[in-house]
């Protein structure tokens, strides 16, 4: 019961608040691990790859532990707000869904950012130089729809069933995906037990998100999403891509540049490829339904377990 409040107050604190930019992240601190092994121990092979998650792992499991038993120490009022303010800290709604929103407002002086192609390359890996308006939009559409698993779902369903351990781990298994997953050259072999695990641990959150999107948008057929869906690389990805294009009526996808190679993707959902603005403030309009969703779900577990 502890684990659900907690993961409700920590969902209010993250849609209120958002970042503490006034400390340091602790998703930066484990980057930061990550590195600091990389530098040392760099190899590119399985084994070595192996290591680093090992490292990494036991480094933060003993840590969250740690962090638990402190908070274990003050009365259960106190216990549990400093454990939803360090859970909201792994926790990404808000700040994603800004993220997103400055693409349509990033000519403004108050982003920092000179055009639309600065802005998204802060948020995806794929070349943006030469992107066209429309390859800018269904990047951003793409990036809300996977982090909505990544970022918002998958935390907090490793929140709700694990506790802060549990939101902690699963970040650390998430970022080190971010930083050594990739199918290149430095990082084909060494990074695969991370981005294994990564599959892994966001199989069922990536599909209870692929459902969410369609269930709020009022489609008939809530698991359409899976014939396009699996043809993304990524066992994961493509579900809540294909999820929210279906539900915009546009084909997401397609063939994307990353680092001056072209790389061959198929196309997700059905409808129009020319993406526009109104589609990416349709692709953000889900956020309150979202919010309302989960809030209201909680609230409710919270009332039938207590």
């Amino acid at each position: 019961m502890s684990n659900i409040l907690v993961a409700l107050l920590a969902y209010i604190i993250d849609k209120i608040f958002g970042e503490f930019r006034f400390i340091k992240h602790p998703i930066i601190c484990i980057g930061d691990l990550i590195t600091i092994f990389e530098s040392r121990f760099y190899k590119n092979s399985v084994i070595r790859g192996l290591y680093l998650v090992m490292f990494v792992l036991l480094t933060v499991t003993l840590s969250s532990l740690l962090l638990t038993s402190f908070f274990g120490l003050f009365s259960d009022t106190l216990n549990i707000v400093l454990t939803s303010l360090v859970a909201s800290m792994f926790l990404a709604h808000k700040m994603l869904y800004d993220s997103v929103k400055n693409i349509l407002t990033c000519e403004s002086a108050l982003t920092g950012y000179k055009n639309k192609r600065e802005a998204i390359s802060m948020l995806v890996s794929r070349d943006t130089e030469a992107m066209s308006d429309s390859d800018v939009y269904k990047a951003s559409i793409e990036t809300y729809a996977e982090n909505l698993s990544d970022g918002v779902i998958a935390p907090l369903f490793s929140l709700t069933l694990f506790g802060l351990p549990g939101i902690i781990i699963y970040k650390a298994i998430n970022t080190m995906d971010s930083m050594v997953g990739y199918r290149n050259q430095r990082y084909e072999k060494y990074g695969k037990t991370a981005a294994i695990l990564d599959d892994v641990v966001n199989y069922i959150p990536s599909r209870i998100t692929a459902v969410l999107i369609m269930v709020l948008n009022k489609k008939r057929d809530i698991f359409a999403f899976y014939k396009d869906g699996k043809k993304h690389d990524s066992p994961n990805a493509g579900h809540p891509i294909t999820a929210m294009a279906l539900s915009l009526h546009v084909k997401l996808g397609g063939d994307t540049f990353y680092f001056d190679k072209l790389k061959k993707k198929p196309y997700f959902g059905e409808g129009k490829t020319e993406i526009t603005a109104n589609d990416l403030r349709s692709a953000l309009s889900i956020k309150p339904k979202i919010d309302m969703t989960i809030l209201t779900t909680l609230v409710l577990f919270y009332l039938l377990i207590g």
